[in-house]
């Protein structure tokens, strides 16, 4: 019996995706189905069916009706589960979604919570705009600073540090395994957005995190074509509950949306490789381009996070963001002024792109603690020719 263990690049493509039972089929099969035929009154279809078991990683007993279970997402969820190490992980519609039953399962009003203070806008309008009425209370801090985390975590009590690493969209880092001792500290779950680095980068449970979500609309899918959340947990009784809060409220994602992330997926490890190697061509252009004030990478030496990152990190990722030396005005031409670079939302696909974030991804957070510079635009670099990108940024420029 080997004690191999298989590596990143295999999981994503065999973890919960063995050649079909019945067919051979070399990719699962989409389950587009609502309802499954039960075994006898109360019973649930046994997994033969769909060829999940009871071995090793396999937690779905067997099916009854798709929001509960289906086939195809649980072969997403455990290739998901295999490449963050975790026990257990979910899929749902959106990784709004999954942020939405993650906060709801580990928190109960009147309960606080701490955020990155250059959290993502659409994570601080989740925390701002809909969990505050319901009671949870949230503190930006500047989790990139262990000294300040443990101080905000000893003056407010949270049940919940909620951190991202790189942020979005100033690409700031934290030090995952001095949060997660700041966490044990002050008895809270720490929950790590992982989106922007991937699992192929980042491995947030072996360094001390609780709970891995992602939008896998991002690096994961990578293709644009799909929208999805996960999360990814070590404790099976975590899982358990947020398991039950996902089919209480309906958040699970469809299963074709399952298997276009799952195709994605396969092919994580190379797409990542090349967007790390164009961003950091990209950003090095940025970062001696008299037109541009501030470059935001962790690759490069001067970011604050660069060692953070080094250590952590397998790669510096895709995301890069830069202030505009000329202002805000100048900032928004810009971003209409590329060829390749498309302007719109999003991050994450083989297509580069370029925003505006105060105007766009993070206008919720205007007039907060969390509102960005007003000069600040963002790439997400895509997997095309560098000197074509290079070219296209310099060109915009100007």
């Amino acid at each position: 019996m080997s004690d191999h263990s298989d590596g990143f690049e295999t999981l994503a493509i065999h973890a919960g995706q063995e050649p079909d039972p019945l067919t051979g089929a070399v990719v699962p099969p989409i389950y587009q189905v609502s309802t499954f035929k039960q075994d006898g009154v109360g019973g649930l279809r046994g997994g033969t069916l769909a060829g999940v078991d009871s071995g090793p990683g396999r937690w779905i007993s067997g099916y009854e009706y798709s929001r509960t279970a289906n086939p195809t997402r649980a072969a997403l969820e455990e290739c998901l589960a295999a490449l963050e190490g975790g026990t257990r992980g979910l899929a749902f519609a959106s990784g709004m979604a999954a942020a939405d039953c993650l906060v709801r399962t580990a928190c109960r009003p009147g309960d606080a919570a701490l955020i990155p203070v250059d959290a993502y806008g659409g994570t601080f309008r989740l925390f701002d705009k809909v969990l505050a009425a319901w009671g949870v209370r949230h503190h930006p801090v500047d989790l990139s600073d262990p000294a300040a985390a443990r101080a905000a975590a000893r003056a407010h009590a949270p049940r919940l540090i909620w951190a991202e690493t790189p942020t979005n969209p100033l690409l700031s880092v934290a030090d995952i395994a001095a949060l997660a001792g700041v966490a044990r500290e002050c008895g809270a779950l720490l929950a790590v957005d992982n989106t922007f680095a991937s699992p192929y980068l980042q491995q947030p449970l072996a360094l001390g995190a609780d709970a891995v979500v992602h939008s896998t609309t991002k690096y994961l899918g990578g293709h644009s074509d799909v929208v999805g959340g996960a999360v990814v947990v070590r404790d099976a009784a975590l899982a358990e509950r947020l398991a039950f809060l996902r089919n209480a409220t309906g958040s699970a994602g469809g299963p074709f949306d399952a298997w276009l992330t799952l195709r994605g997926v396969r092919t994580l490890p190379v797409r990542m490789d090349r967007h790390c190697a164009n961003a950091a061509r990209v950003a090095r252009m940025l970062a001696a381009h008299p037109k541009v004030a501030r470059v935001y990478y962790p690759g490069l030496p001067g970011h604050p996070g660069h060692e953070v990152a080094a250590k952590q990190m397998r790669g510096f990722g895709g995301m890069v963001s830069f202030r505009h030396a000329e202002g805000e005005r100048a900032a928004v031409a810009m971003c209409g002024r590329t060829r390749l670079f498309t302007l719109g939302e999003s991050l994450g696909g083989v297509e580069s792109l370029i925003e505006h974030p105060g105007r766009m991804t993070h206008a919720s957070a205007a007039g907060s603690p969390l509102e960005v510079p007003a000069d600040l635009v963002r790439l997400s670099v895509g997997i095309e020719n560098a000197d074509d990108l290079v070219e296209d940024l310099r060109a915009a420029l100007g």
